[in-house]
């Protein structure tokens, strides 16, 4: 609820590591891993900002933050086929409205 990130591994309680405030403190509405690239994962936040995090790039902040400004986004999902190497990665993001836009990722942060 305060925009904090916890990574932890499966045989700790302690996290590995822990970013604060990595929304400017807005509620984390989803967070996930992308299927093609094990070090990058998205967030969306209550703003309907999305922020990609490339742990290999800078594992403090995120590389980049896209603002969706038309709509309220109230959930985020990504796909694509990490059995293949071709680098095709999207995110889904349904509105408040109930439209579904599906928007392609950089290969920077899709390929493997």
């Amino acid at each position: 609820s305060d925009g904090s990130i916890r990574l932890h591994q499966m045989t700790s309680e302690y996290p590995l590591m822990q970013w604060n405030d990595s929304t400017n403190g807005q509620p984390i509405i989803a967070l996930q891993w992308a299927l093609t690239r094990p070090a990058v994962f998205f967030v969306l936040d209550a703003l309907s900002n999305i922020y990609i995090w490339d742990l290999l790039e800078n594992d403090l902040l995120p590389v980049a933050k896209q603002t969706i400004p038309s709509e309220k986004v109230v959930t985020m999902a990504l796909l694509g086929e990490p059995e293949k190497t071709n680098g095709l990665l999207g995110v889904v993001l349904a509105k408040a409205s109930g439209q579904i836009d599906i928007q392609c990722v950089k290969k920077k942060w899709a390929l493997p």
